[in-house]
């Protein structure tokens, strides 16, 4: 006969008993969660046969951000508290889309610019509830371990699974180009500063810039075209020595080729978890972001003037048609859609979501707008116009200052790191589910890793505007997963337990309206 134990009730033990399910489920939900994304040979990121994985250990990746790692911040029982929810949220959405925000809001106008950083901060976070309630309105099968793919594929068959694999992409590969591009930029300004401070050489700039310690530079002014992150073009007493120097380090003709020596090869890795560990130099990043652009604001003083729609040498207006320029860099900016479903279901309360999810999106909002709004109002102008504020606002700062060229290594080094872990994931997405084997063999993933190293190559060379690679790769992503895919989910699951309204219809078409303008305005302008 089974052995068999009477229910008991004493105080406490249904509590521990209790515990131990949820500390069990938790196991099973990483085992589920690991498998998705290695492949059987790859033992790095699943737990070994003789053990359950650590209820305190996952893994998320963020497009345009970091891959980050929760390391003992948990409760004991595989959940997270809502600070740490929280920040999990904040760090995966800060990226590099940070660095646009100044000039998103130059190409909108500095009015508009707030105004449009506020409405799609709101505009996709209820985008983000509705991703999130969407595994929920799913009847009568278990969802637990559903991501929102999954979901789409529940609601479109293959074409959602295939599409959503393809807009996945889109976002992966966008970001590791972006990557490409920064490092290329940050690396060139990093060997520039070496360089001329081992040869003791007296640098000049030929660009028009400011002058005094807090020296702001205008790059694209040496050009009639839109700005560009060009090089900057220095002279010094030793001609041909530095001549020579010129030659083999240019921004755009030779230092992106450099990197392929260093991050092809950890491209090929089977496994990258290693580079995990480096997760928190993103944090960091972002928080002396803030501090640099704090200092040159309090140096540089408050440069504004108020023209709605005039322009003078100097400012640009308060509202310009440009301004969908600014809403792709922020689509792609607020983006966390493809990942949030993992990082709320670790939450140790699961009714704080929508209050936990709302802290976080306002708190990216508020970064945004700090860093935006501080750079734009402090840019010197005059003796610069505004339109001098580049793609990437660091790209203003001569490579000799020093605050700059601290931010430039944090930023190049935690992108070295980060790079691989963006490349394994866009490996295990598209290589399991043509062969379904996340490293089918040596040469199946070198010709992939090729194929991504030289558009990031290709883009570096001959078009290094991040502004535009991000604008256009936020839009094309945003529209399915951000504005398409939740409306209509959401439409039709109304639509089958009879609860569709007009004013629901009405509103969530005109969500997908915005996305579809949204993503062709980025080819008109």
């Amino acid at each position: 006969r089974p052995f068999h134990v009477e229910p008991t009730n004493i105080v406490g033990v249904n509590d521990d008993m209790q515990r131990v399910t949820d500390e069990a489920s938790a196991m099973n939900k990483r085992i589920h969660y690991y498998s998705r994304l290695t492949s059987p040979a790859d033992r790095a990121l699943i737990a070994p046969d003789h053990v359950l994985p650590a209820p305190d250990e996952i893994y998320v990746y963020s497009p345009l951000g970091t891959a980050f790692k929760v390391d003992s911040c948990t409760d004991g029982y595989g959940k997270n508290s809502s600070i740490v929810t929280i920040f999990m949220i904040w760090n995966t959405m800060m990226g590099t889309s940070i660095l646009s925000i100044p000039w998103g809001i130059k190409q909108a106008g500095f009015t508009s610019g707030i105004v449009l950083i506020l409405l799609m901060g709101i505009l996709t976070l209820y985008c983000c509830f509705r991703v999130v309630k969407s595994r929920k309105m799913i009847p009568l099968i278990d969802t637990t371990n559903w991501e929102f793919p999954d979901v789409c594929k529940y609601y479109f068959g293959s074409f959602g699974q295939w599409s959503s694999l393809l807009f996945s992409m889109v976002s992966l590969v966008g970001a590791m180009i972006v990557y490409w591009v920064l490092m290329s930029n940050f690396l060139f300004n990093t060997g520039k500063f070496i360089y001329n401070f081992a040869h003791d050489i007296n640098v000049t700039d030929i660009v028009p810039g400011t002058n005094g310690s807090n020296k702001v530079i205008c790059p694209s002014a040496a050009s009639s075209h839109p700005p560009q992150n060009s090089s900057v073009m220095f002279s010094s007493g030793n001609n041909t020595g530095f001549e020579l120097f010129e030659e083999w380090w240019n921004k755009s003709q030779t230092v992106p080729f450099y990197l392929i020596a260093v991050l092809l090869p950890l491209l090929n890795l089977k496994s990258p978890s290693f580079f995990a560990k480096f997760n928190v130099l993103g944090t960091v990043s972002v928080v002396y972001l803030v501090f640099l652009v704090t200092v040159k604001a309090a140096r540089l003083g408050i440069h504004l003037e108020y023209n709605w729609f005039t322009e003078n040498d100097f400012f640009v207006p308060e509202f310009r048609i440009l301004f969908p320029q600014l809403t792709g860099v922020l689509t792609l900016a607020f983006f966390i859609h493809n990942c949030v479903i993992t990082l709320l279901q670790n939450n140790r309360n699961q009714e704080n979501n929508v209050r936990d999810l709302s802290i976080a999106y306002f708190l990216v909002g508020l970064t945004y707008l700090y860093v935006g709004v501080i750079i734009f109002a402090s840019f010197p102008s005059p003796p610069l116009s505004k339109e001098c504020i580049e793609q990437n606002f660091l790209d203003n700062f001569p490579s000799d200052d020093i605050m700059s060229f601290v931010a430039r290594i944090f930023l190049l080094f935690q992108m070295m790191t980060v790079y691989p872990l963006l490349g394994y994931l866009a490996r295990v997405q598209l290589l399991r589910q043509f062969f379904g084997n996340a490293y089918p063999s040596i040469f199946h993933v070198l010709i992939l890793n090729v194929a991504i190293v030289g558009a990031g190559v290709a883009m570096a060379r001959f078009y290094p505007n991040i502004g535009g690679i991000i604008r256009y790769s936020g839009a094309t992503c945003g529209l399915a997963f951000v504005f398409v895919y939740p409306s209509l989910i959401y439409v039709i699951s109304l639509h089958r337990a009879g609860q569709l309204t007009w004013p629901a219809l009405i509103i969530h078409i005109f969500i997908i309206l915005l996305g579809l303008a949204n993503l062709i305005a980025q080819f008109l302008l």
